[in-house]
């Protein structure tokens, strides 16, 4: 059974969305994020993916109380990106309550410092991100894209105890055009025992199901869940 992971983008406090990762084109949901999450918690739902955009942008944390309050007030379990550069930074997010950290530029930019993360905190309390744009991966809260592939990227990681990862195709995000199949099932076929969780795109049900028949452990789901096209009650 696929793991429904329903996100919370925070920017300045309040729950949003971006389109393609363009902070220019941001909607906001609901001004309290803590809301929102009890709203998951009530109809079943376990994980939470939260991301601290502004944070993302900045390259420093900026949201770590929104975490605090979701993690000492539901029981979801939280992961916590956008900002995390440094180590001390990596345990606050721990220490705010998160289960597990999601990792994405400095993986790429610092694989020194990302090595010494694994070492230090163990490759299970890391949720390794992975932006990716014709199968080139993405960095800097989408705003630079690498020459690297996405496939040397994973073999590399998987090799350092890396479990978990979560595929985002940034062309797909925030626009509600169905998940990236193709990529997550090439994903699956070369790494098979890689839990890989889709991200980007979900706009119904039957993506849920697509991305399961992919070889997806679990689907990151935002803007469908916000706009109305996936109800909570479809989830349970």
């Amino acid at each position: 059974m696929i793991e429904i992971i329903p996100a919370i983008d925070l920017i300045d406090g309040k729950c949003v969305r971006l389109s393609q990762g363009d902070y220019a084109q941001k909607t906001i949901y609901n001004e309290n994020p803590l809301e929102v999450a009890k709203e998951f918690e009530a109809a079943g739902i376990r994980r939470l993916h939260l991301v601290d955009l502004d944070g993302a942008k900045a390259g420093q944390i900026k949201n770590l109380p929104v975490l605090e309050k979701i993690a000492s007030q539901t029981s979801l379990i939280v992961d916590f990106g956008g900002g995390v550069k440094t180590t001390d930074n990596f345990q606050s997010v721990l220490d705010a309550g998160a289960q597990y950290v999601a990792v994405g530029s400095v993986a790429v930019k610092q694989p020194e410092v990302f090595k010494h993360w694994i070492e230090t905190f163990s490759a299970d309390k890391i949720l390794l991100g992975t932006d990716v744009k014709e199968y080139k991966l993405a960095v800097a809260a989408w705003t630079e894209t690498t020459g690297i592939n996405i496939f040397d990227f994973l073999e590399e990681k998987i090799k350092q105890g890396i479990s978990t990862v979560f595929s985002t195709d940034i062309s797909r995000d925030g626009m509600l055009t169905g998940v990236a199949i193709d990529l997550y099932s090439e994903i699956h076929r070369r790494f098979p025992d890689l839990k890989l969780i889709a991200s980007g795109g979900v706009s119904s049900v039957k993506d849920i199901y697509e991305a399961e028949k992919a070889g997806c452990s679990g689907i990151i789901i935002g803007k469908a869940i916000y706009e109305g096209k996936i109800q909570l009650k479809d989830l349970v």
